[in-house]
């Protein structure tokens, strides 16, 4: 057969009971012929709750101390996985992203992967092991442990899958797919057999859960082939590939709806209508490494005009204190913040050759009284910023609008 990689989330081996499920699905995999690595993540809120220790001991720990104590978590979770292998008259090794050589730019809590050195994975295999590596971390070249940020271990996952050449990354999570729209605000959300990685990168970085936007990025890049499958269920999942089109012969304009609730809206007033003055504001800005989201400019009254932008609410706070600093060096009158919002996208490479699509979008929300604050539209993508506490309505009427309903 091949080498297949396989990623757990947190709640896959979020108590002893699930780490066995996993440990038998790994030993499933390896009788079918398979060579084995299984990257894992954390078990349950462990990161969480080891986010809340720091803060019980001081109100703004360092990045480096946090990348030290939350490596820990997944940790625990490799060395039960590989017991319980061991346990069940299997081979099994463990090994922490360092050990394995995930070497990384050296980033403390938002670090990306340079290179996976694969020489020791591959010993392992050679001697029949399934080898149980942990996600979400790795090293810097001069040995600093860091971690990669939530949602890191899908990366992790698609950087060895990649490194290795290997025949399939299946992405093992508490979902058995990628649905048109989350099935907990809207019910009738479809499974999809298979979507292109262009709409999966979109759909990850717009607030779709399942599959991390880096990741994704990774493995259209290196032509990875990527599933997300549940681990408690049989089915196939939801393939990720170049063109859906050989896979689902009819279509749909639109492949689904994403809400990102974790968004907030920067508004700088009166900022002075002179050449330079937008690239001080986003140097600064990018300085303090903020990710912008969407941009308005209104239209200069005597002068001045305002801008607004977003950018996630956990960057709410360090994105004020870089707006007073915009403030004092551009002239600008004051800067507002609204945490009240939420963006709401339509995506599918069926956009590209029909018209309409976004009018649709603005007509389903205008049905509903929902009031449009900011647009941004791309090829297969269109965004709205909305009220906060109209989100989940937003998500059901375009979801209504545009057919996605039924059966996969």
């Amino acid at each position: 057969m091949g080498l297949i990689v396989q990623k757990y989330g947190g709640s896959s081996v979020a108590d002893v009971e699930k780490i066995r499920t996993v440990a038998r699905r790994v030993i499933d995999t390896k009788a079918a012929g398979n060579d084995i690595v299984a990257i894992v993540s954390a078990m349950g809120k462990t990161t969480d709750n080891l986010i809340a220790l720091a803060k019980q001991v001081v109100d703004n720990p360092p990045d480096r101390e946090m990348d030290m104590l939350l490596a820990t978590g997944e940790q625990q979770s490799i060395a039960l996985l590989a017991m319980a292998i061991q346990s069940m008259g299997h081979g099994a090794v463990s090994f922490t992203g360092p050990q394995v050589g995930i070497l990384t730019d050296g980033s403390f809590s938002r670090s990306r992967i340079k290179a996976v050195k694969e020489d020791r994975i591959r010993a392992e295999l050679d001697k029949g092991n399934a080898v149980i590596v942990a996600g979400f971390q790795g090293a810097s070249i001069d040995g600093q442990i860091t971690t990669l940020g939530r949602g890191g271990s899908d990366t992790t996952a698609v950087a060895v899958a990649a490194a290795l050449g290997a025949e399939m990354c299946d992405i093992f999570t508490d979902v058995d797919g990628v649905y048109t729209a989350d099935p907990r605000v809207v019910p009738d959300a479809r499974r999809l057999k298979a979507i292109a990685y262009e709409e999966m990168v979109e759909l990850a970085s717009l607030g779709a859960k399942v599959l991390h936007s880096r990741a994704v990025v990774l493995a259209w890049k290196y032509q990875t082939p990527l599933r997300v499958r549940s681990t408690f269920k049989q089915d196939e999942g939801t393939l990720v590939v170049n063109d859906t089109q050989a896979l689902d012969m009819e279509r749909f304009v639109v492949s689904g709806v994403a809400v990102d609730k974790n968004q907030a809206k920067i508004s700088l007033i009166g900022v002075p209508d002179k050449p330079g003055v937008a690239a001080t504001i986003f140097g600064i800005l990018g300085k303090a490494g903020i990710v912008i989201d969407m941009i308005i400019q209104n239209v200069s009254r005597d002068g001045r005009s305002d801008i607004s932008f977003t950018v996630p609410r956990t960057d709410l706070h360090k994105t004020m204190a870089a707006s007073a600093e915009i403030c004092q060096e551009t002239g600008t009158e004051e800067a507002l913040s609204d945490e009240n919002i939420a963006k709401v996208s339509i995506v599918g490479i069926g956009m590209q050759s029909h018209s309409g699509v976004a009018s649709q979008m603005f007509e389903a929300l205008a049905n509903q009284n929902i009031n449009i604050q900011m647009i941004s539209t791309t090829e297969i993508k269109v965004s709205c910023v909305i009220e906060l506490d109209r989100a989940d309505d937003a998500a059901r009427a375009l979801h209504h609008q545009y057919g996605l309903s039924g059966n996969s």
